[in-house]
């Protein structure tokens, strides 16, 4: 079991060992880099002319591809523009003028298939620096030939069609060597002798010349220009002043028209206002008689309302109360009414009892009265007539002070007053006799009668 498992992990090794060396082959290179891979089988390529030729290696521009191991090797072929300024000193022009030129280039390798396989072919190994020495070295030679060819004023004074001339005439000399100008530019030609200078001071002066004659005659039309335009400008002047004059008349008259009619529909529309104001002043006081109508109308239902919710705060609580309060004085009231019906019932029970007590008193009192004689109540009569000769005086009694006019009968005041009693006392049997219907004074003198009998009797024995 050991075994097998070390042998799994052995190919499993071998086979990531072999993926890592394969993945390392595969090389890839960026946009502005050719890979060269060198060591393979011969191939034949199509030249920039036309013409055919067999190679041992192959390219891949700006991407990547598989190196086989131990076989091919690759090589990066950059494709950055090189840019440098040059300057190149003793050019003889063709009139022998001897100079020094200076300027710009910029020079790259071309991208395209067929002249790749020749800068591979160039430059495949070598530095930038060293591709750049070699572009400047043709460009030297081309710029050298090329002046060589021309007059240094011309070229001085026609840099730009130089500069074509040259590019022209370096194409065929880098696209041999896979090469391209991409710009020249030409900033500076100077000879050791002055020849250009003193082509220059002619012109220097002549330019001088001109330019003083055109600042004099720059300055005459000036002054014609000057004064013709300050005549006109017076005369313009005057016309226009005149013409002011006759628009400000103009205007006046307008103005005054224009202010009647302004007047006019001033007066009209202040009329208007004022009839549309007491027109609005009347909607406003209708407006305003609705809204406090409104007002007086809301505010009796608000009123009413507030009637209404005193009504059922008056219900939800004085009613209530007094409800409540009813019940209570209606149980109270039917409670002192069953007590007092209780209580009455007991008083009639009672006074029942009282009723027949008295009744059978007054039975008894009735038989006991029957029994007695006329001399009895004679009797009892006249044992009352001294409660009741006190009650007629008592009176008299509770009387602070009397005062006797005397009427000149001669009587005194104290003979008259103790007069007026036995006058009232003296009416008594009448009185007794009116209530009881016994003859008081008879009795009295049937009973002197019997003490007088009595008492004779009582000397006979």
């Amino acid at each position: 079991m050991v075994g097998i498992i070390i042998g799994v992990v052995a190919a499993v090794a071998v086979i990531a060992l072999i993926i890592w060396m394969v993945a390392r082959q595969y090389t890839k290179v960026g946009p502005n880099q050719v890979l060269v891979i060198s060591g393979g089988r011969a191939r034949t390529i199509t030249l920039a002319d036309g013409t055919t030729k067999k190679i041992g290696y192959r390219v891949a521009i700006g991407g990547g591809t598989f190196v086989k191991p131990l076989v091919e090797q690759a090589e990066v072929l950059p494709l950055d523009i090189f840019s440098a300024d040059f300057e190149i000193s003793d050019v003889i022009s063709v009139n022998g003028i001897n100079s020094v030129v200076r300027g710009t280039a910029q020079v790259k390798l071309d991208g395209t298939e067929p002249n790749v396989y020749l800068a591979a072919e160039q430059f495949l190994g070598k530095s930038s620096s060293e591709i750049l020495d070699v572009a400047l070295k043709a460009v030297e030679g081309a710029v050298r030939t090329i002046i060589g060819t021309m007059k240094l004023e011309a070229i001085n004074r026609s840099r730009k069609e130089f500069a074509a001339t040259v590019n022209t005439e370096i194409e065929p000399v880098f696209g041999g060597m896979g090469l391209r100008l991409m710009s020249f530019n030409l900033n500076e030609i100077q000879d050791r002798q002055g020849y250009l200078e003193a082509l220059g001071k002619p012109k220097i002066v002549e330019a001088r010349r001109d330019a003083e004659v055109a600042e004099a005659e720059a300055a005459r039309d000036a002054l014609i220009k000057s004064a013709e335009a300050q005549k006109e400008g017076d005369v313009a002047k005057l016309l226009a002043e005149a013409e002011v004059a006759e628009a400000a008349k103009a205007f006046e008259i307008k103005k005054s028209t224009y202010q009647a009619e302004i007047n006019v529909t001033k007066a009209k529309a202040d009329h208007s206002y004022e009839l549309e104001r007491h027109k609005q002043n009347q909607v406003v006081k209708d407006e305003e008689f609705k809204v406090k109508l409104l007002e007086k109308t809301m505010g009796i239902e608000l009123e009413e309302k507030e009637t209404l919710r005193r009504q059922k705060e008056l219900d939800a609580t004085v009613k209530l109360a007094a409800d409540a309060e009813e019940y209570r004085l209606t149980a109270e009231a039917r409670g002192r009414a069953e007590a007092m019906r209780l209580e009455g019932t007991a008083n009639a029970e009672v006074e029942k009892l009282r009723g027949e007590a008295e009744a059978h008193a007054m039975q008894k009192k009735a038989e006991s009265w029957s029994n007695y004689n006329q001399a009895a109540i004679a009797e009892m009569l006249i044992d009352k007539l001294p409660e009741l000769a006190s009650s007629i005086s008592e009176p008299l009694s509770k009387v602070d002070k009397i005062i006797m006019v005397d009427g000149g009968s001669g009587a005194g005041g104290a003979s008259r007053l103790t007069g007026q009693v036995a006058s009232v006392m003296a009416q008594l049997p009448e009185v007794v006799e009116g209530l009881t219907g016994f003859d008081l004074k008879q009795l009295l003198g049937t009973l002197q009668k019997r003490k007088d009998d009595s008492g004779s009797e009582d000397g006979t024995d």
